[in-house]
């Protein structure tokens, strides 16, 4: 006997998309992660300058910040988390 209702069906489960960028809340700021290079590549493109705090490969960022760069990155097509 079959448990799983995957397997019963004859498909697959739906695996989650890939991340483009992760934001990670640290309180006093955010630290926007990108992984994949949609997601390096949109940062260069909207986020990012010649005077931006990174941190281990991730921008920092001020909190009234992160909505907008949020709302940006999903309209854009980017997954985020």
């Amino acid at each position: 006997m079959v448990n799983d209702a995957s397997q019963a069906s004859g498909s697959s489960p739906q695996s989650a998309p890939p991340l483009d960028l992760v934001f990670e809340n640290h309180f006093s700021l955010f630290l926007i992660r990108p992984l994949s290079e949609a997601g390096q590549q949109w940062l260069d493109e909207n986020v990012g300058g010649e005077n931006t705090l990174m941190f281990a490969g991730a921008i920092v960022c001020e909190p009234r910040y992160i909505e907008n760069i949020f709302l940006g990155a999903t309209a854009d097509r980017l997954v985020c988390r």
